[in-house]
């Protein structure tokens, strides 16, 4: 709001499930996922999250080579059967950026 920005919505993970938007309804979603809960909790999460993309949108995750960014994108390159295309936009000081967005048809 200091930004003057009106058109985001910012969840804390303990409010995502009582303010979770729509499939389809979210345009850019920023995240540093939480790597170390585990890859079954990951990926479920991320399952929810990629899910509500709206069909132009992306996501941007910031990952730790060292806490598994190649896996990780090699996993949203293959999971919900190909509709998803991960790519590392940069890398810096051991982190990667990684962007997703839906496979078009």
């Amino acid at each position: 709001s200091a930004l003057g920005l009106s058109s985001i919505e910012v969840f804390s993970p303990d409010q995502w499930q009582e303010h979770s938007p729509a499939p389809g309804a979210i345009d850019t979603l920023w995240s540093n996922p939480p790597i170390r809960i585990g890859k079954p909790a990951l990926h479920e999460l991320l399952r929810t999250w990629l899910d509500r993309l709206a069909p132009e949108g992306e996501a941007w995750l910031v990952v730790s080579k060292s806490l598994g960014a190649e896996s990780l994108l090699r996993w949203l390159n293959t999971e919900h059967g190909g509709a998803f295309y991960a790519t590392r936009e940069a890398r810096d000081k051991g982190f990667w950026i990684l962007r997703v967005t839906r496979q078009a048809d």
